[in-house]
């Protein structure tokens, strides 16, 4: 029979697609930690969630009903979207709400002398619109109240008893409709990110150091099989398991946990597609650490150094609006950040490929740079 280097490829392929499968350490890593932590984040609920709400422009900033609220930790301003943007995302589910905050022009605290009688209208007006399934509106509710009260109280002491209660505060509440946001919207497609990043470093990492190292792969050139065919097959092998695996985990998300699927198979297959260009960039993270590495005792320390960081500042657990804004600039760097993004516009907000095409952008760049630093380091023997 002719050679076939295809063939020997697709051979290479099945062989360590078998090794991944009676790999321990790669079912636990890609299947079981995942499911493992949407089981527990998604009957704990999102603690490290804020609650986003967008600023209409015009908004009065310089209030202290703004201020208060930009002292509140727990609320996410967003101020950079402009009012379509908003309304959508509002209905979309990736806005909490929507303030517009106005006032007097003198902020409500000298117009009002104590002789002039009752205020006819009160000083600070918000206008908060929620969405109806919106499980955060009751939250953003309880600061506004809080805040509300506080003024009120100082208020009240700046004006003649004799004029009776009032409120310089108006609030107006519109429920739109939209869509509910559960907490396993946001927490699947970061533990997907994680089986992928871990896959891709440690698996690959681990795989190409041993067979550097017990001569495998010199054994290899002793046949007429191609170089890439060794890296192609051990690809095709890898990305087809993480593909299963993520497949698996999204099934399991959504019909146990209600994991949203806004367009059904055709989000699922998209998500798919950015599992697979997320895995082949981190596969280049894991060929450098195989090329750096002296022995396996090394890439571990070095594959940590990749990942942690990753796992942490990336959105995986906790969204990074939660962090500082000098740290949520170092997460915005990261690719998993992006990878993470794209599969969240694409699960929940139903985004085509075309509609993620920044984050994608972004894991592009990742990708050459770091297959540029991999050609560099590799080694065969």
């Amino acid at each position: 029979m002719k050679y076939s280097n295809t063939r020997a490829t697709l051979a290479i392929a099945k062989a360590s697609f078998r090794s991944i499968l009676r790999s321990p350490s790669a079912v636990v890593f890609s299947l079981a930690f995942p499911l493992i932590f949407i089981l527990v984040f998604a009957n704990i609920g999102g603690g490290g969630v804020k609650v986003d709400v967008g600023v209409v422009k015009g908004t009065d900033t310089l209030s202290i009903i703004y201020k208060a609220i930009q002292k509140t930790t727990i609320v996410n301003l967003v101020t950079d979207q402009t009012a379509e943007e908003m309304k959508q995302n509002l209905s979309k589910g990736s806005l909490d709400a929507i303030i517009n905050i106005k006032t007097d022009g003198n902020n409500g605290w000298t117009i009002y002398p104590p002789s002039a009688g009752r205020p006819q209208k009160s000083p600070f007006a918000i206008d908060v619109q929620y969405t109806s399934s919106s499980q955060k509106g009751s939250i953003l509710k309880s600061v506004l109240s809080n805040i509300i009260y506080q003024i009120n109280e100082v208020f009240q002491k700046q004006v003649d008893g004799k004029l009776g209660v009032f409120s310089p505060v108006e609030l107006k509440e519109t429920i739109v409709t939209g869509r509910e946001y559960k907490y396993i919207d946001f927490i699947l497609p970061g533990q997907l990110g994680f089986s992928l990043l871990s896959s891709g470093v440690f698996g690959t990492a681990f795989v190409f150091i041993g067979l550097r190292l017990t001569l495998v792969i010199k054994r290899f050139f002793a046949t007429p099989v191609k170089r890439y065919s060794i890296v192609l097959g051990e690809a095709i092998a890898r990305i087809v398991f993480s593909l299963l695996g993520a497949l698996f985990i999204i099934m399991v998300g959504h019909y146990a946990f209600g994991f949203t699927l806004i367009h059904g198979v055709v989000t699922v297959l998209n998500m798919l597609v950015l599992c697979a260009i997320g895995l082949i960039i981190f596969m280049g993270f894991g060929f450098t650490i195989s090329g750096i590495a002296k022995n396996e005792s090394t890439v571990p320390p070095l594959s940590n150094i990749i990942t942690l960081p990753q796992f942490l500042l990336s959105g995986t657990f906790f969204s990074i609006t939660a962090f500082p804004t000098w740290l949520q600039y170092v997460s915005n760097a990261l690719p998993l950040t992006h990878l993470n993004n794209a599969m969240r516009k694409v699960a929940f907000e139903g985004a085509g490929l075309g509609d993620v095409t920044h984050q994608l952008f972004i894991l592009l760049i990742w990708g050459i740079g770091i297959y540029a630093v991999a050609v560099k380091t590799f080694k065969w023997e």
